[in-house]
């Protein structure tokens, strides 16, 4: 690094810190120091750009690359070649995610940096509005070495001043993602403790978080010195290290600190992206881990390829299965030992799979004849005695956890087709069985599939379910009106003055209806902006209701909560209905959503 480093060590509460000069006497062999004498540093502009989730960043700058390029000549004992390409660079940043590199160039005019990656082209795709270059050379980058080393140039973008390179196109997507929504790294806990010990310009400026300080150790120091403090916690820990250049010799800082600050509240950043085979054809959604008591995400590829992703972003398997599944996957316990399946039906089969993606016997069950409708999971005393509902057609058939038809439900096929899914609901200690049939009858049955409830006026169904709210068997109708069903049959009208493709969603207490570009929780109007738009969907998590609409024209997802205000800083980028939950039980909320065709994006919510 230099032929000698001179430091003072100050150890105070919450931080150790070493302080001093490097030195590099130029007669001996080159030193990696010397690649910045006489350059004088420039503002480190790498935080502004990193993801706040990046486990480190890293930075080099230099006033006049003219002059680092000399010195990187006479490092590499090169022949000397005046660079024209990117001799306006002032700062090479590198954000380090997951194992994976995000370069960022700081450059005072790009344009021939961006003509000779024009030229390095051959496929453009946008993203969040930023158009994406897939590179034909892996190595466009290679004349920053030393600085930068295994690192191949596989995709670009420019970002406003910033210049951006990737080995993979998720990382390059979430580092946009991230920088639109104003989370990036110097928003970061790690950032705003480093930032108060640190010099605003320097020619190397490394920042590691907690996550990554073992990993930065392992890598970089000798083998025997890193034995003697692996066994160290550098939990709530940063890592920083900084190098300014000053007429010949080097200013050199070490610091080990706390984290003193917390990150600004409310920010929503990407967690990760993952890359499907093919285009997303189910909504993605939550599952729980029996393991780890964390979620994990399922989805579907158009190839009907079921794919179970882990907390932090890794696919844990594929499963190929004859068809696309219907609606949302169920989680059960049939066994009563805490270890959960998935159940689901697809158009001639219903099926559950155990955790690793096999099938549960004897749930194989194939249908012919007529396509499954629908798959209602009814727990009804909590006691996972479950009862598994099929309908197809104008018929219902119910399992149980043996996989065995139950005898003692009796329903009366009276040969109408059942178009809303039965739902379970428990008023005054009374179960029922509620659906609607394509005649506009709303059917509520007892348990044992007896008529509990005769409803003798029609409905015009919309495309909405049937909910259980304010006591009351709830729907809309094809002309937006509520359509509310009491314990004795009697169906209660209220014209909300919904639109003819309206959505609403209900739970017990809280109604949320989307009209056109108007959505209404609980009475409460907010006009969004013209779109097209999903029907709402009420979440419960952490004692906290939540309602989301997408606009899936202009690909924005709303937030809000149960007094109709938007969560901070939402809206954010999706193409579809979400699912909301605290995934790594860290009291923060995430969302999964469709990011492009082929991709599902997590973000978090802090």
């Amino acid at each position: 690094f230099s032929d000698w480093i001179s430091l003072d060590a100050s150890i105070i509460q919450n931080e150790l810190k070493f302080t001093g000069i490097s030195l590099s006497d130029k007669t001996s062999t080159k030193k990696f120091v010397d690649l910045f004498y006489k350059i004088n540093p420039v503002v480190n502009l790498t935080p502004k750009y990193a993801p706040i989730n990046a486990k480190a960043i890293l930075s080099y700058t230099f006033e006049n690359f003219d002059d680092f390029n000399l010195n990187q000549q006479k490092y590499l004992e090169a022949p000397l070649k005046k660079d024209t390409i990117f001799n306006t660079t002032q700062e090479l940043g590198i954000a380090f995610l997951n194992n994976k590199k995000v370069v960022i160039l700081q450059t005072y005019d790009s344009e021939n940096i961006i003509k000779y990656i024009s030229e390095n082209t051959n496929e453009t795709n946008t993203y969040q509005g930023n158009d994406i270059q897939k590179l034909t050379s892996d190595n466009l980058l290679n004349i920053f070495q030393p600085l930068l080393s295994n690192f191949t140039t596989k995709y670009a973008t420019v970002l406003e001043n910033a210049i951006l390179f990737s080995e993979d196109l998720e990382s390059l997507q979430n580092t946009i993602s991230s920088f639109k929504n104003e989370a990036t790294f110097e928003k970061s806990a790690t950032y705003l403790s480093a930032k108060n010990s640190t010099a605003d310009e320097s020619n190397i400026l490394l920042i590691q978080t907690s996550d990554g300080i073992n990993d930065f150790l392992k890598n970089e120091f000798k083998s025997n010195s890193y034995k003697n403090i692996s066994g160290l916690d550098f939990a709530n820990q940063t890592l920083i290290f900084q190098l300014v250049a000053d007429n010949g010799f080097y200013h050199t800082s070490a610091i080990l600190k706390k984290l003193g600050t917390k990150s600004e509240s409310n920010i929503t950043a990407p967690l990760f992206t993952v890359r499907l085979d093919n285009d997303i054809a189910t909504q993605a959604q939550f599952v729980k881990n029996h393991l780890t008591n964390k979620k994990e995400i399922v989805v579907q590829d158009i190839d009907n390829i079921l794919y179970l992703i882990s907390t932090d972003g890794k696919v844990l398997w594929k499963k190929q299965l004859n068809g696309r599944i219907k609606s949302a996957i169920s989680q059960v316990d049939l066994y009563k030992n805490g270890r959960l399946q998935l159940a689901f039906i697809t158009d001639s089969q219903f099926l559950i799979l155990d955790r690793n993606g096999e099938i549960v016997k004897p749930f194989e069950l194939s249908f012919k004849d007529d396509v499954i409708n629908s798959l209602s999971v009814f727990d009804y005393d909590s006691n996972r005695d479950y009862r598994f509902l099929i309908t197809q057609g104008s018929k219902i058939h119910m399992y149980n956890n043996k996989g065995e038809i139950v005898s003692g439900f009796k329903f009366t096929n009276d040969g109408k087709k059942i178009i809303k899914a039965p739902q379970h609901f428990r008023i005054n200690k009374k179960d029922y069985i509620v659906f609607g049939e394509e005649t506009g009858t709303i059917r509520v049955l007892s348990r044992v599939g007896s008529d509990r409830i005769k409803v003798k006026d029609k409905i015009i169904f919309s495309t909405n379910d049937i909910y259980h709210y304010k006591n009351k068997f709830t729907t809309t109708d094809e002309k937006g009106i509520l359509n509310q069903v009491d314990e004795n049959g009697v169906i209660s009208k209220n014209n909300l003055n919904l639109g003819k493709d309206h959505g609403i969603y209900a739970t017990s207490n809280t109604l949320a209806t989307m009209s056109e570009n108007t959505l209404t929780i609980k009475g409460k109007k907010v006009d969004l902006e013209l779109g097209v738009y999903t029907k709402p969907i009420i979440f419960y998590v952490d004692n906290k209701i939540y309602v989301s609409v997408t606009d899936i024209q202009n690909q924005k997802i709303y937030l809000f909560d149960s007094n109709a205000e938007a969560i901070q800083n939402f809206p954010v980028y999706g193409s579809s209905l979400i699912d909301l939950g605290d995934i790594d039980n860290d009291k923060k909320i995430e969302l999964v959503a469709k990011d492009l065709e082929n991709s599902v994006i997590v973000y978090r919510i802090n």
